[in-house]
């Protein structure tokens, strides 16, 4: 996957970054010190505003107001995060519907014809057009090569889960062109590593959304368990990105991985059940 070119970007300013930040949901972040941040200062692309900090930044209208969230614990496959769903002062609702509930990976929908990468949990808001969802699948060795996680670079897992990520029966670097990657980076959180991405995503035109420049924005949120990845993507259209943006980079920020209980299934137990 090639990194997104950003010609219409007007300026960068180069962060100093401190050992240690808070990320907003309570949380001390440790920086992973192979990343590089930037502040964001007047970033527009293709109408679209994208978020380049070393940590998501969570201004925006919608983001300052007293919003209202929730969690969602799935205790079958051990991570946790929170979602809106409301603004009081705004008098706005999310309309969420849990299209898919969580369910173990090995009958957990596939998202490629390898069925390497597969969805276990996921919510819709259709009205505000709104995605949040769950995936779990193996590392790709291809971006992937070693074992030891801590030598991982973001931009890497954000490859890997991306070359997995296609519901269309093409080779991973035809996955990869679908997907422009604008931001990478990795913190430590409790002693467990995340790493954090943002990218795009050409879509088709809608009755809704015409135009040749139709993205949908992504912000997502991986981390490893027994060799497999976890990973938290929420999504919205690139018109919508500077009102629900914030909102759903908070959501990205408060996924964390739990400690299994009795009730975990892990994704290499039992791959032929799928029930």
């Amino acid at each position: 996957m090639a990194v997104l070119s950003l010609p219409t970007v007007r300026s960068f300013i180069r962060c100093e970054s401190s050992p240690m930040k808070n990320n907003g949901v309570g949380d001390k972040v440790k920086m992973h010190p192979t990343e590089v941040g930037f502040c964001r200062r007047d970033l527009f692309l293709f109408g679209l505003s994208s978020s380049l900090s070393t940590v998501f930044s969570y201004s925006g209208c919608l983001a300052e107001q007293d919003l209202k969230s929730a969690s969602l614990v799935d205790e079958i496959n051990a991570y946790t995060y929170s979602y809106p769903v409301e603004l009081p002062s705004k008098k706005f609702l999310f309309k969420w519907v849990e299209s898919r509930k969580p369910e173990r990976y090995s009958s957990a929908a596939p998202l490629s014809p390898d069925a390497r990468l597969r969805i276990v949990s996921e919510r819709v808001d259709l009205i505000d057009n709104l995605i949040i969802s769950v995936s779990i699948g193996p590392p790709n060795n291809q971006f992937l090569k070693s074992k030891e996680k801590k030598t991982w670079q973001a931009k890497d897992v954000a490859d890997s889960v991306l070359a997995d990520k296609s519901a269309l029966r093409v080779t991973s670097s035809q996955r990869m062109s679908e997907s422009s990657l604008l931001d990478a980076h990795a913190s430590e959180i409790d002693g467990e590593l995340y790493w954090y991405y943002e990218y795009l995503v050409r879509k088709s035109p809608t009755k809704t959304a015409q135009g040749q420049n139709l993205f949908r924005h992504y912000v997502a949120s991986t981390a490893e368990r027994e060799g497999y990845l976890y990973s938290l993507s929420a999504s919205t259209l690139g018109q919508q990105w500077s009102e629900m943006g914030p909102l759903l980079e908070k959501t990205v920020a408060s996924f964390r991985l739990l400690p299994p209980t009795d009730t975990y299934v892990p994704p290499y137990k039992d791959p032929w059940r799928f029930w």
